[in-house]
C-alpha cells in the first residue's frame, strides 16, 4: 500500500477506462448529514438510537417506531445539497468512464448530482420511499411524512394496515439480492475501484474491495481514518473528499 495524494494519484488514474466507486457516509458529512459512528456520529453522540434501525425493536415497540418516524422527519438529508464530491463522481458518469456506481448511502444525494436512479447502485435502500412490511406496498416519503406532521406517529400501510418502514435496509434484514449481484457485477468489471467516505466495516459492502482485487482492478481508498482494506490498496488517500475526487475526476474526464 503507498499513501499518495490525490493529485500523484490521479496522474496514475487517468489511464483507467473503467473505474468503479463505493461510497460511504464520509462523501456526505461535507453536505450536512451525519454519519453513525464518526465522532459526531447519531450513534456516538445517541447509542440508544440505534435500536431505531434493529427490525426486531422496530416491529415489537411501538415507541421506536413513534421516534423513528420523527427521526425521518427531522432528518438532515432532506434540506442536504451534493457537495463537490457528489458532483465529481457525476463528471466520472458523464464522461463515460464510470463501471458502476454503489453506495452505502440512503440520501439520494448522488442522484440530485446527476447521476441517473438507475446508475446508483443503493445497496442499503434508500430515505426516499417507504414500504409496507405485510404487503410490499411502496409509498412516496413525502406522503407518509406529511401523514407524520399532521399526526399521525405510527402511520400504517393504507392498503392492508401492516406496519411500514423507510425502504432502507436495517440490522436484522438481509440485503436485496439483486442489488447486491450489481453491485458486485460492476466490482468485478473494472480497472480501478475508488472506496470513498467509508470504514470499510460493514460487509457484505465492504467484501466488494475483495471480488474487486480478486477480478484484478486496483483498489483505492479515500477516507480520513484507517481502514481494514488499506494493506490490499494499491493507494491510500487521507485528504478531503470534496478536494480529492474532483482532482481525480478532472484526470480522467
Amino acid at each position: 500500500m503507498e499513501q499518495l495524494t490525490a493529485t500523484e494519484t490521479a496522474r496514475w488514474l487517468a489511464g483507467a477506462e473503467r473505474i468503479t466507486v463505493l461510497t460511504g457516509a464520509g462523501i456526505s458529512t461535507e453536505s450536512g448529514v451525519p454519519d453513525f459512528r464518526g465522532p459526531q456520529g447519531v450513534w456516538t453522540k445517541d447509542p440508544s438510537a440505534e435500536a431505531l434501525f434493529t427490525i426486531g425493536n422496530y416491529l415489537a415497540d411501538r415507541d421506536v417506531r413513534r421516534r423513528s418516524w420523527q427521526a425521518r422527519l427531522n432528518h438532515p438529508a432532506w434540506k442536504a445539497k451534493p457537495n463537490a464530491g457528489h458532483h465529481a463522481i457525476a463528471d466520472l458518469h458523464r464522461s463515460g468512464r464510470l463501471r458502476g456506481l454503489v453506495t452505502q448511502n440512503i440520501d439520494g444525494l448522488h442522484q440530485l448530482a446527476g447521476v441517473p436512479h438507475e446508475d446508483v447502485i443503493e445497496i442499503h435502500g434508500t430515505m426516499h420511499w417507504v414500504t409496507c412490511l405485510s404487503c410490499d406496498l411502496r409509498t412516496p416519503m413525502p406522503q407518509v411524512l406529511a401523514r407524520v406532521e399532521e399526526g399521525d406517529d405510527d402511520p400504517r400501510c393504507l392498503g392492508c394496515g401492516g406496519i411500514r418502514k423507510s425502504a432502507t435496509v436495517f440490522f436484522g434484514e438481509m440485503l436485496d439480492h439483486a442489488v447486491l449481484r450489481a453491485a458486485v457485477e460492476v466490482s468485478t468489471d473494472c480497472d480501478v475501484f475508488i472506496a470513498v467516505g467509508t470504514s470499510l466495516s460493514v460487509h457484505p459492502a465492504a467484501g466488494l474491495c475483495d471480488h474487486a482485487r480478486a477480478a484484478g482492478a486496483q483498489l483505492v481508498v479515500v477516507n480520513a481514518e484507517p481502514t481494514p482494506y488499506d494493506a490490499l490498496a494499491t493507494m491510500v488517500i487521507r485528504e478531503p473528499i470534496s478536494e480529492v475526487l474532483p482532482c481525480l475526476a478532472a484526470a480522467v474526464c
